[in-house]
């Protein structure tokens, strides 16, 4: 009987699970490593006065690429995790009392962008058939294959050049639509992946195809949920998961992957080591001691990287049945605040806000009578605005609160029942994120596909990437696809060899 070969992935975020479960349903003996007391990385969550608080990713768009994990092995994906589907997508609101619910509803859609601006109409339909042509080429035909050489770039290059990918969002969207606020709901989206819409390149206008293709979910019991039918899947298939296990480094020798030590001293021999970590994190702290890692640690940190965030999770005594779900808060400035976001370098005076209320859909996230949620407002970086988060954070804290109970949750501050903040600082220390940054390198075009870090390391042969720093980058569908990719890699060598 031939023993099954070993491999071990750091971290249990959605790219190190995914990846994870792909080893194991191939036959891979895989250990699942990671740092903090719960699985999910930025997907954590925090409970407290019986109020469920998700950390991270709310939005789940393309359930298919999740499906596709259970199917490897036979199994469904509806019996792990049950995932409902959210109407509208979003709320966009405006200071001014313009309120836009952006759903899957063509004809709601266009009298909605009919009321704001009747000639655009015609235009959204036009911008629709643009995103649908970058979602085949950017995404279904691309958003899980790896980009090991140059010579892969220029193969799909004329392709991208022909849908212009080298604008910007932004751009893209203006030459469709005319009305400022419908430019501001249609370029937004690349926020969610850690992009500036004025310097993201075009081809991330995709997500807004992508959610009218398969929709916006919600796992019932929230993120956590969904991390925990995909750890129970994992361990169903034989795979080993140990938390509070954070790794000290990645061991090699004449160049190959040995396995990895533990902060406690715990070694896991393997032939091959994933890293779902953050890049420079992988390559700057994990590789430090192996001289090949040391050039593409130097060349990583002279990378550009996404902003980070300021996020509040709290919880009220009352019930607010008529939020939606998801909620974008838009402030008087657009292109001026999300340059100081991105540039710096100090953290803004004003802000616009994602505020996500999951018990309305699941009112199981908090007490009976309350209601639970988490607001989060875009800041820069550390290395952009190097702020003392430790005194700014209660302040910046209790100027959010007041701007939500002015616009959206009347008496929200006498309301309040618990209430705790995650900083820059904290995506530094917690979840070992270069400069704090929430969603590692930024996703502009000359940090995509090839020109991001690679899913399998050529010079230090058994080392693998997978999650937001390489290709395809951030968000669900994206680390997704980027374990498929990097699967895809290792068990093709398997094959071969």
């Amino acid at each position: 009987m031939t023993k099954a070969r070993r491999a071990v992935v750091v971290g249990s975020g959605f790219g190190g699970l995914a990846l994870a479960i792909r080893l194991q349903s191939a036959g891979w003996q895989t250990t699942l490593l990671e740092k903090r007391d719960k699985p999910g990385g930025r997907a954590y969550v925090y409970q407290d006065q019986g109020f469920t608080f998700d950390a991270g990713p709310t939005v789940i768009t393309d359930p298919t690429c999740l499906e596709e994990l259970f199917t490897l092995s036979g199994r469904r994906l509806a019996d792990y995790v049950d995932l409902v589907p959210i109407a509208p997508f979003y709320q966009l609101r405006w200071e001014d009392g313009t309120v836009f619910d952006y759903a899957n509803d063509q004809a709601d859609l266009d009298r909605q962008i009919r009321a704001l601006s009747p000639g655009d109409v015609e235009g959204y339909g036009r911008f629709l058939k643009y995103s649908e042509a970058l979602l085949e080429q950017g995404y279904v035909k691309l958003g899980h294959v790896p980009f090991p050489d140059f010579r892969s770039m220029i193969r799909v290059a004329p392709e991208l050049v022909r849908l212009e990918s080298y604008r910007s969002v932004y751009s893209k969207v203006a030459q469709f639509v005319q009305n400022d606020y419908l430019r501001q709901a249609f370029s937004f989206h690349s926020l969610l992946v850690g992009g500036n819409p004025f310097e993201t390149s075009a081809i991330y206008a995709l997500i807004h195809a992508l959610e009218r293709r398969w929709g916006v979910w919600f796992p019932r019991g929230g993120t956590g949920a969904l991390i925990q039918g995909l750890v129970r899947l994992f361990t169903d298939l034989g795979g080993t998961v140990k938390l509070n296990a954070p790794v000290e480094r990645i061991e090699t020798a004449n160049g190959k992957v040995t396995g990895v030590v533990t902060a406690a001293g715990e070694q896991f021999p393997a032939e091959i080591v994933a890293s779902n970590a953050d890049v420079m994190h992988t390559y700057g702290k994990l590789l430090q001691a192996e001289p090949r890692a040391a050039a593409t640690a130097a060349s990583l940190k002279r990378k550009r990287y996404s902003m980070s965030l300021f996020v509040i999770y709290f919880g009220l005594k009352r019930e607010h049945p008529d939020l939606k779900h998801h909620i974008v808060l838009f402030g008087q400035r657009y292109r001026e605040l999300i340059r100081e976001i991105f540039k710096g370098p100090a953290v803004p005076e004003d802000f616009s806000l994602y505020l996500h209320a999951p018990s309305v859909t699941d009112p199981s996230l908090a007490p009976p009578g309350s209601s639970a949620y988490y607001v989060l407002s875009p800041v820069p970086h550390l290395g952009s605005a190097d702020v003392d988060w430790a005194t700014l954070g209660p302040i910046y804290r209790d100027r959010i609160l007041a701007y939500l109970e002015k616009y959206l949750i009347p008496g929200l501050q006498d309301d309040l029942v618990t209430c705790r903040i995650f900083t820059p600082v904290d995506f530094r220390d917690e979840l070992n994120a270069h400069l704090g940054s929430a969603f590692s390198l930024e996703p502009v075009l000359w940090q995509s596909a090839y020109f991001r870090a690679h899913n399998e390391d050529k010079r230090i042969e058994g080392l693998y990437l997978v999650g937001a720093g390489t290709h395809p980058g951030a968000g669900i569908p994206g680390v997704v696809g980027s374990a498929k990719a990097t699967a895809g890699v290792i068990l093709g060598a398997q094959q071969a060899a």
